[in-house]
């Protein structure tokens, strides 16, 4: 997927524990990860499954900035938002994930419109993938770059 049309201006962690199914006997699919739909239920998903073992990929996102990405968004043109924050062509996915943090998916988007948009830098936002201003929270500010954010 090319994002080269979009103007963007300024410009570790967990392992998994064992699969619900080993842990509790359950599949998969009855656990939350199921009733939650898209790259966010599975940040959720991840993180209720996630033990303090020490593990080179990450199922949680990490502040990829500590400012929002101005954009100018295309009516239906397909985008592809970075959750994990580990991407090099912030703020849309360049397929990092995939090594980084493979249990974290892009949030595909398609406007209907053409408007200017800030996307979320800090991987933080209650409203993905725009910024809703968590970034000047104290925990992002004080965080370093690519850290998981403490809250």
């Amino acid at each position: 997927m090319r994002e080269a049309d979009a103007k963007v201006t300024p410009r570790e962690g967990a392992e998994p524990c064992r699969d619900l199914q080993t842990m509790f006997g359950w599949p998969r699919t009855a656990a939350l990860g199921s009733s939650v739909r898209g790259s966010l239920g599975r940040i959720v998903f991840s993180q209720i499954r996630t033990c303090s073992a020490v593990s080179p990929s990450s199922t949680q996102p990490v502040i990829a900035a500590k400012h929002p990405f101005q954009v100018e968004l295309q009516p239906g043109k397909r985008y592809a938002w970075c959750v994990c924050g580990h991407s090099q062509k912030q703020p849309f996915c360049d397929g990092s994930h995939k090594k980084s943090a493979p249990e974290i998916s892009p949030l595909r988007f398609k406007p209907e419109e053409a408007k200017e948009a800030w996307l979320c830098g800090c991987k933080c936002t209650k409203n993905p993938p725009y910024c809703d201003g968590t970034h000047m929270e104290d925990f992002v500010q004080k965080a370093d770059l690519h850290s998981k954010p403490k809250l």
